[in-house]
């Protein structure tokens, strides 16, 4: 009798640890899964993170221009003149970029005129805005009393007013460059105040 009641308390026990063991396996699992997806949420957010990063840095001069909000004449501008795939091509380029003030100053009717007939004198206009190659403004201020040549073919003048950076045009028109290198993939924009002529 005590022989079977031995044997009986050895198998309680043993099922008492068994089932201890289970219990500690599923501590264990859970503990893992949890660890797993925590894992897996970080990775997710430091990808999503880097994608953002990579979208950013692979916007063009026409997409920052967009982006920045204070372009929309020049965009508009780019695109009548069929000027966009130029610009979001590989490049690289420097635009020297009026903003939608600078459009709004000139002679009333002007800009109506320029997109009325995009092919002529805006497209000139646009293009002599641009310069081949990547000029960031640490190279600008190294340029002062220099001509500057555009890919219209003419050509515009530095010229430094103290840390000021001033750009004479062709018609003898001091504009000044308010903000500078404004990066994008294929190039920098340099913000200006004036639209730049291309004719005396």
């Amino acid at each position: 009798m005590k022989r079977i009641l031995a044997v009986t308390g050895v198998i309680s026990l043993a099922l008492t640890l068994a089932a201890c063991g289970e219990e500690d396996d599923t501590t264990t699992d859970t503990g893992t899964t949890t660890q797993t997806a925590t894992e897996a949420a970080t990775m997710e957010e430091t990808t999503t993170e880097e994608t953002t990063v990579a979208e950013e840095a692979g916007e063009d001069i026409v997409d920052t221009a967009v982006g920045a909000g204070s372009f929309n004449t020049l965009v508009a501008a780019v695109q009548a003149a069929g000027l966009e795939e130029t610009l979001r091509g590989d490049g690289p380029f420097t635009v020297f970029a009026p903003t939608d003030e600078a459009f709004d100053a000139l002679p009333e009717g002007t800009l109506d005129a320029l997109l009325a007939d995009p092919e002529g004198d805006l497209t000139e206009i646009l293009t002599y805005h641009v310069v081949d190659g990547e000029v960031p403004a640490a190279d600008v201020v190294e340029m002062d009393g220099q001509a500057v040549e555009t890919l219209q073919g003419g050509s515009f003048t530095v010229e430094l007013e103290g840390e000021a950076v001033v750009l004479v045009d062709a018609a003898g028109n001091r504009v000044n460059v308010t903000t500078t290198d404004v990066e994008a993939s294929n190039g920098v924009i340099h913000v200006i105040d004036t639209v730049l002529s291309p004719t005396p």
